[in-house]
């Protein structure tokens, strides 16, 4: 019985330190694995080695929410929900033309200050329209390129990449990408490496003697691949099917232009061509999905054959997504051809983060998205539903004006330009005719102030004397410029758009105008919501101060606190 107690007692010894051998082996192996994982953790750079700023053109805050439910997870949902999210980021500028916000958002400035008042302005000089990013002293790579003598001199503000050029001694490199020039020019600044846009009549990527006298040959290697008629002989029908596109209208409505009278599904896009082009040309990647896809395409061989993310220096590239302003010419708002636009860029958001997180890492990337501007929902629609808005014909309001003028003054060209809400007076013909150019200013508001849809006219002189800090005086304001914009501004209406003038492509103008998306995410962005009110504006002195370089000197915008751990 002894034996068989000593036995028991060694077998419970031998078993208890069986139990202690294996606890610290598998409290070593937790140990060792906490290390591998804390090894394997991807630990950010102290700056980020790449900033990709994503503007989309005409891009409504709601979108986001509107499709949330039919984005996939990779996307802006990953962007959205994994990275700093602005609820409330809004212009606080009258005029929300593409140009006016791709300046602010490079500069950190309005268009008092960076001087983009509009995609075009009158020059009382030379007494002559000008575009915004024309430049008569450069001219295209390729010789047949509509938008060929293309420059950011106009442009009265550095931009932010301007900076930070200036502060790596010229070692950072920026590089932009859009399908519509300005964006690309005005997103990167006066001394951006290049600025790449679209040649629809070709298909190619090209760009303007400003930065180069020819391409470089990844461009031109790029350029011979057949990626445009690839995407051109597609048939663009709906990602899903069309039951499920329930946040929009029905794919037949009355609200819709369409391509060539054709407004449902599906679409040859070898038959979509715009006015002025060929037939058989490329303009179609224009109004199509897959123009942002070639886009995004060609941003991505951009980073790799450029190198970015790849030095000591921060480089930049700012991608501008232009399909779908240029699809609003054609389809409301809230068509089918719009939410299946988005759900396609939102395949190609999900493909680039892939790609920079494989290529640079997203720990060491900061990527921001937003929008130039929103697009306004239709008139005709809101209309119908009792909601007070209309259209603001300026063709038939502004002859009003001169034959009123001529009446008051004698016969005259007494109005040089209307154009984006002001009205340009004939300042020579005033001076000439000894008139007081005020007065005139204030007769012309007065004038204006009775058409259905202003509710506001602000005569030029106002606007130099008074400093309005809040409404909608400061928000004119902000977007006056004193050398370039009209003699007077006019405010729309919540609800009224203006008619498009034969130089626009689209403008309209009230609150939701200036809403838009604002999203950082990548490097150290915490995964948060912010529901302050914020402006694009404000991506300048943000990544300023991540970069710890100077803001530039007209900057107005403020740093936004909480995006960074």
């Amino acid at each position: 019985m002894a034996v068989g107690r000593i036995a028991l007692k060694n077998g419970a010894a031998n078993n208890k330190n069986g139990h202690m051998r294996m606890k610290t082996i598998l409290t070593t192996l937790v140990i060792f694995t906490t290390v591998i994982h804390v090894q394997a953790q991807k630990i950010p750079s102290g700056k980020p080695k790449l900033v990709v700023g994503i503007t989309i053109s005409g891009m409504r805050y709601d979108y986001l929410s509107s499709y949330w439910d039919q984005f996939s997870e990779d996307g802006f949902r990953r962007m959205a929900g994994m990275g700093a999210h602005c609820r409330n980021a809004s212009y606080d500028q009258l005029i929300t033309e593409s140009a006016v916000g791709y300046a602010s958002i490079s500069t950190g400035a309005r268009s008092d200050a960076h001087g983009i008042v509009a995609d075009y302005w009158y020059e009382r000089k030379e007494q002559a329209i000008r575009y915004c990013v024309d430049d008569p002293s450069v001219r295209a790579i390729v010789s047949s390129d509509r938008n060929g003598h293309t420059s950011p001199t106009a442009m009265m503000s550095r931009t932010l990449t301007d900076e930070l050029r200036i502060v790596s001694q010229f070692k950072s490199k920026v590089i932009g990408v859009s399908m519509d020039p300005k964006a690309s020019v005005l997103l990167s600044g006066h001394t951006a490496n290049a600025a790449y846009w679209y040649d629809p009549e070709h298909g190619t990527w090209t760009t303007s003697t400003y930065y180069a006298d020819s391409l470089p040959a990844w461009v031109e290697a790029f350029n011979d691949k057949n990626y445009k008629d690839i995407y051109r002989e597609k048939e663009w029908a709906t990602l899903r099917p069309i039951s499920e596109y329930t946040a929009s209208m029905l794919d037949n409505n009355i609200y819709e232009e369409g391509f060539n009278g054709q407004n449902t599904f599906p679409y040859d896009l070898r038959k979509i061509t715009r006015e002025g082009f060929r037939k058989g040309d490329y303009s179609a990647l224009l109004v199509a999905p897959f123009g942002n896809t070639y886009t995004k395409d060609f941003a991505i061989n951009a980073i790799v054959s450029e190198e970015l993310g790849q030095r000591d220096a921060t480089d930049w590239i700012n991608i501008s997504f232009n399909a779908g302003k240029y699809l609003a010419e054609h389809f409301t708002t809230w068509s089918v051809e719009v939410e299946d636009l988005y759900l396609r860029l939102d395949q190609d958001i999900a493909h680039l983060l892939t790609f920079l997180d494989e290529q640079v890492g997203l720990e060491n990337t900061l990527v921001y998205l937003t929008a130039d501007h929103a697009i306004a929902d239709d008139p005709r629609l809101l209309e119908e539903h009792r909601v007070p808005s209309g259209y603001f014909n300026y063709h038939s309001n502004i002859s009003l004006l001169k034959s009123y003028l001529n009446a008051v003054y004698g016969q005259g060209n007494w109005v040089s330009l209307y154009y984006a809400n002001q009205i340009y007076l004939n300042r020579q013909l005033i001076e000439d005719s000894r008139l007081s150019l005020e007065e005139v200013q204030d007769r012309v508001a007065s004038f204006m102030i009775q058409f259905s849809g202003v509710s506001n006219a602000l005569p030029a002189h106002i606007l130099q004397r008074n400093n309005f800090t809040e409404g909608i005086f400061n928000r004119i304001q902000n977007s006056y410029n004193q050398k370039r914009s009209g003699d007077v501004i006019i405010y729309l209406t919540p609800g009224w758009v203006e008619k498009g003038s034969e130089y626009r492509e689209s403008l309209s103008n009230f609150h939701y105008d200036a809403h838009v998306p604002l999203i950082f995410y990548g490097w150290k962005v915490n995964r948060v919501t912010l529901p302050d009110r914020v402006s694009p504006l404000d991506i300048v002195p943000t990544i300023a101060y991540f970069l710890k370089i100077s803001v530039p000197e007209n900057a107005s915008g403020k740093v936004i606190t909480g995006i960074i751990r």
